[in-house]
C-alpha cells in the first residue's frame, strides 16, 4: 500500500501538477486509510471492495470527523482508486459508489476594512522582525496569495519597480499587482530587514523565520494570531482570512469575478462566485435596514 500511495503522489506531482497542499492532503488521507486496511489484515488493493470502503467511512464518521473531512477523505480515496484502475493495477474500481456527505456551505470569515487596517498597523517597530512582519502582512492582503505561496516567495519573484509579484504553485504561474502600502513595506524590508533575517547569504528566499531559515505555515499562523490579538480583533482569524478579505473587498468595490479568479489562482470561477454571493447578501442587509418601504 505504501508503494502504491507513493506512486500516486508522484503522479499527482508530475502529471496533474497538483499543489503541495493537495499532495500533502491526499497523502495524509491515504496513509490513514492504509492503517485501517492493515488493521483488517488487507495487504493488497485487489482485496478492497465497496463494503470495506463503506466501513472505513463509517468508522471515521463515528470517530467525530467533520463532514468536510469525510468528504475530503472520500475524494482522496476515489482519486487514488481511479488512478489504480487506469493503470490496470486493479480490475475494478471499488470506490465508484462512494458518495460524499452533504456539506452546509458557510461563508468564509472575512475582516472589515477597519479590522484589516488595525491588523496591518500592528508591526510598528524598527527591528528586522517588525519590518519583515509588516511586509508579509501587507503583501498577503495586497495580493490575496496563499500562505504557502507567501513563505515560498523568492526575491526575484517581486518586481518593486512595476509593483507586481510572480506567484508559482503546482507548475502554474500568475502575475499579481500590489499597491503602494505593500510596495513601501517591501522596499523597507529589502533595504533594512532581509539581510538581518536570512542567515544564508546565497539564499533566494524573500522571507525567513527568526532563525534565518525557511518559515513554516505554522510559524506564520502564530504570527498572524499574535497581531490579531494585539489589534483587539475577536474573530478567530487565520492567514486564509486575509485572502478571503482581499477577495471580498475587491468584489465589494466593483472588481469583476474573472479578474479576482485570476489573482486568486482559482481554476474554477464557481469557487470565486462565493464572494459575489456574500456581496449580494451584504447589499440586501443594508437595504433591509435602511430602506423606508422595506
Amino acid at each position: 500500500m505504501e508503494q502504491a500511495i507513493s506512486e500516486f503522489i508522484t503522479y499527482l506531482h508530475n502529471v496533474k501538477k497538483a499543489s503541495a497542499n493537495t499532495e500533502q492532503s491526499y497523502q495524509r488521507d491515504l496513509k490513514k486509510f492504509a492503517v485501517f486496511l492493515d488493521s483488517k489484515g488487507i495487504q493488497v488493493l485487489s482485496a478492497v471492495n465497496d463494503r470495506i470502503l463503506r466501513e472505513y467511512i463509517d468508522e471515521i464518521t463515528a470517530g467525530g470527523a467533520k463532514p468536510s473531512t469525510v468528504s475530503r477523505s472520500i475524494a482522496s480515496i476515489k482519486a487514488f482508486f481511479h488512478y489504480q484502475y487506469s493503470q490496470d493495477k486493479i480490475s475494478k474500481d471499488p470506490s465508484l459508489l462512494l458518495k460524499a456527505p452533504k456539506i452546509e456551505k458557510k461563508f468564509p470569515e472575512i475582516l472589515s476594512t477597519e479590522e484589516v487596517v488595525k491588523l496591518l498597523d500592528q508591526p510598528k517597530g524598527d527591528t528586522p522582525k517588525d519590518i519583515r512582519d509588516k511586509a508579509m502582512l501587507e503583501l498577503l492582503y495586497a495580493t490575496g496569495i496563499r500562505v504557502t505561496e507567501l513563505i515560498n516567495l523568492e526575491v526575484d519573484d517581486v518586481n518593486l519597480k512595476m509593483s507586481y509579484l510572480l506567484c508559482s504553485e503546482g507548475g502554474k504561474e500568475r502575475i499579481i499587482p500590489f499597491g503602494t502600502a505593500a510596495k513601501e513595506a517591501l522596499a523597507r524590508y529589502l533595504k533594512t530587514g532581509r539581510e538581518a533575517m536570512v542567515s544564508d547569504r546565497s539564499s533566494k528566499l524573500l522571507f525567513a523565520n527568526c532563525s534565518g531559515q525557511h518559515m513554516s505555515r505554522q510559524g506564520f499562523w502564530k504570527l498572524i494570531k499574535y497581531y490579531a490579538k494585539k489589534a483587539g480583533i475577536d474573530a478567530d482569524i487565520t492567514p486564509h482570512t486575509l485572502r478571503h478579505s482581499f477577495a471580498a473587498h475587491l468584489v465589494e468595490n466593483g472588481a469583476d469575478l474573472r479578474s479576482v479568479q485570476e489573482m486568486l489562482g482559482h481554476s474554477d470561477i464557481s469557487t470565486t462566485q462565493i464572494y459575489a454571493t456574500m456581496n449580494h447578501n451584504h447589499i440586501r442587509e443594508v437595504y433591509t435596514r435602511a430602506h423606508p418601504r422595506r
